[in-house]
C-alpha cells in the first residue's frame, strides 16, 4: 500500500469551476481571429494542455505564426474579462485542502495555465504561499510529458510512489502514468469519468469531498496493516 505524502492538483476543472469560461474564451478568440467555431467537446478535449499546444491541436491548419500569437492574445484577453469575478472553487475544495494540510500532506499544483495566469488567481485568493510548489505549462514541458511532475517531486524530495496526481483530463492521468505516479480522476471538470477511467486511475470521483474520505480510509487501512483482521 502506497504511503502518499504529496498531493498534486490540476487547477482548472479540478479545484476551480472554470471550464465554461475557458470554452467561451476560446470561442470568442476564434471569432475575433476569423477561425472556424468548434464544438464544446473539442474545446474541452484540449483543456489541460499549455495554450500553444491547445491551439495547435484545435487548429492544426494554422501555420501563420502571427495569427497563432493573435489567437493567444485574444484568448488571454477574453478570459481575463470573464474572470473579472474569479471562478469559484468546487464544493468541498477549500475544506478538503485545509484538512490535507492539517494532516501533514504536502500540496502542489501542476497546471496548463501560464505562470502569469496562475499567479494572478493565487494572489486573488491570498494563496501565493498556500502550496509547497506550483508548476505551469509555460515554464516546463506541457502535459502529458512527465517533466512537470518530475520537477515537483524533486522540489519536494518525494518519490513517485509517495505522490498522487488529481485531475479532470486525460492529459493529467497520462502525465501521472508517464511519471510513475498514482492518479485520481475527477468527473466534474472537462471530461467524463468514462473517458478518464480508460487511463487507469486508482480512484474516480464525482465530488471533491470523496477524495478526502478515500485518503482517510486509505490512511486508516495503512495504519492497521493490509490483511489485518479487524474485529
Amino acid at each position: 500500500m502506497r504511503d502518499y505524502r504529496l498531493l498534486i492538483f490540476d487547477w482548472d476543472g479540478t479545484l476551480v469551476d472554470s471550464i465554461g469560461r475557458i470554452v467561451t474564451a476560446m470561442r470568442l478568440a476564434a471569432e475575433q481571429c476569423d477561425l472556424p467555431q468548434l464544438d464544446d467537446a473539442a474545446i474541452k478535449g484540449i483543456i489541460g494542455l499549455g495554450l500553444p499546444e491547445a491551439i495547435r491541436t484545435l487548429y492544426p491548419q494554422l501555420e501563420d505564426h502571427l495569427l497563432v500569437e493573435r489567437f493567444r492574445a485574444a484568448y488571454s484577453d477574453q478570459y481575463l474579462l470573464l474572470e473579472s469575478e474569479p471562478s469559484a472553487l468546487f464544493p468541498g475544495v477549500a475544506e478538503s485542502l485545509e484538512a490535507f494540510r492539517a494532516q501533514g500532506y504536502r500540496l502542489a499544483v501542476a497546471t496548463g495555465k501560464s505562470r502569469h495566469g496562475l499567479q494572478r488567481v493565487l494572489q486573488g485568493r491570498g494563496w501565493l504561499d498556500y502550496f509547497d510548489v506550483t508548476r505551469c505549462a509555460d515554464e516546463t514541458a506541457s502535459k502529458p510529458h512527465p517533466l512537470m511532475l518530475q520537477e515537483i517531486l524533486t522540489h519536494c524530495r518525494v518519490s513517485p510512489k509517495q505522490a498522487l496526481m488529481v485531475g479532470d483530463s486525460v492529459f493529467d492521468l497520462q502525465m501521472a502514468t508517464n511519471a510513475g505516479i498514482d492518479s485520481v480522476a475527477v468527473g466534474f471538470g472537462a471530461q467524463s469519468l468514462d473517458s478518464l477511467r480508460a487511463h487507469g486511475p486508482c480512484l474516480a470521483i464525482n465530488e471533491f469531498s470523496e477524495l478526502r474520505a478515500w485518503l482517510g480510509a486509505h490512511a486508516h487501512e495503512k495504519t492497521l496493516g493490509v490483511g489485518e483482521y479487524v474485529g
